[in-house]
């Protein structure tokens, strides 16, 4: 019976177009892993065995339909020859690059880097540990930067300098889609089902950039569907979703378009006109954290929009707080899961 599809055949049928009977649940829930592990974050991104652990662990908590093998933003940067500092071992990292690349400057290396070695190839590690263990009822997902994100991050830019987003040069955006097309890459021959392309800054794009943009993507979503994994794309800003929303609906899209919750709450009838097998919710990481009371509400809006636009998927525009109540993610699974 087609309810009774399990999570692979799902996005099988999503990445020839067919709408599932219900959505896949597939929040990121990541570095709470460490919490379970009792290991400071940066001892835990780097140790496939601890990591692979304790996404099982989680795994058997959490009502899901897949795992979060890794996700890290600044994982690709890092590739390239950026450094993270910790100024607490419980707290996420800063982006630092060497003295000699100035703020705007691009990385010195390849267009292609080497995916062999650093914390790459501890998430290449992870995926197929886990691929080695897990049946199919569960997806084993991976996350990549998107090529604006990794641009700004390689040209050093505030996230609320439009205006140098704006105008971030094509070379710049072509390094940056070069290297997330190989570390998708090698997600994907790993035996990553699902890939997230994560892109948090997105300026008011004219519809030439517009195509420009999605053309970078493309190489990466490609990758993606020629190893039979469904492309994901996060689009985690409100604002950018809210200022190229005509583009994103009229876009034909071979992938899954996740917008934040907040964007399509505020342009739902505009969604609404997206084939439910290729639009998704992301949901703010936030609301699952411990230290926020229920909120009855949220819950109930969100019920009335997945009625509402039927999406492929509802995750989570980013990694969940490592304070996440995972209980707080099955109760609002239950609550909206359609019958």
């Amino acid at each position: 019976m087609a309810g009774n599809l399990t999570p692979r055949e799902i996005v099988k049928g999503l990445l020839l177009g067919v709408a599932p009977p219900r959505p896949l649940f597939l929040p990121i829930v990541f570095s709470h892993a460490a919490r379970v592990e009792n290991l400071p974050l940066r001892a835990f991104l780097t140790n496939p065995t601890k990591i692979s652990n304790s996404l099982r662990q989680i795994r058997a908590r959490l009502r899901s339909d897949g795992i979060a093998c890794y996700f890290d933003p600044f994982l690709e940067a890092e590739a390239v020859g950026a450094t993270l500092q910790w100024e607490a071992e419980d707290r996420p990292p800063s982006l630092h690059w060497p003295e000699h690349i100035k703020r705007g400057g691009l990385p010195e290396s390849s267009a292609s880097p080497s995916v062999k070695g650093g914390r790459v190839a501890v998430a290449i590690d992870v995926i197929r540990r886990l691929k080695a263990v897990v049946r199919d009822d569960c997806l084993l997902t991976a996350g990549v930067t998107g090529p604006f994100t990794l641009a700004a991050l390689f040209m050093q830019l505030d996230p609320g300098d439009s205006r140098g987003l704006a105008e971030i040069p094509a070379s710049v955006l072509d390094l940056a889609a070069a290297v997330i097309s190989g570390i998708a890459t090698a997600f994907v021959e790993a035996g990553a089902n699902v890939l997230f392309i994560r892109e948090d800054f997105l300026p008011a794009l004219s519809p030439e950039d517009f195509s420009d943009w999605s053309s970078r993507l493309a190489t990466t979503i490609n990758v993606a569907r020629f190893y039979q994994a469904l492309p994901v794309l996060l689009l985690t800003c409100k604002d950018a979703v809210a200022a190229n929303r005509e583009a994103i609906v009229q876009q034909p899209w071979d992938c899954v378009v996740c917008p934040a919750l907040e964007g399509i709450a505020q342009h739902s009838a505009a969604f609404s006109a997206m084939e439910p097998a290729r639009l998704g919710i992301a949901l703010p990481p936030a609301v699952f954290d411990s230290g926020r009371p229920h909120a009855a509400d949220f819950d109930e809006s969100l019920r009335q929009t997945v009625s509402d636009l039927r999406p492929a998927i509802i995750t989570t525009a980013g990694d969940v707080p490592a304070s996440a109540d995972v209980e707080r993610l099955n109760k609002l699974w239950e609550n909206v899961r359609p019958g």
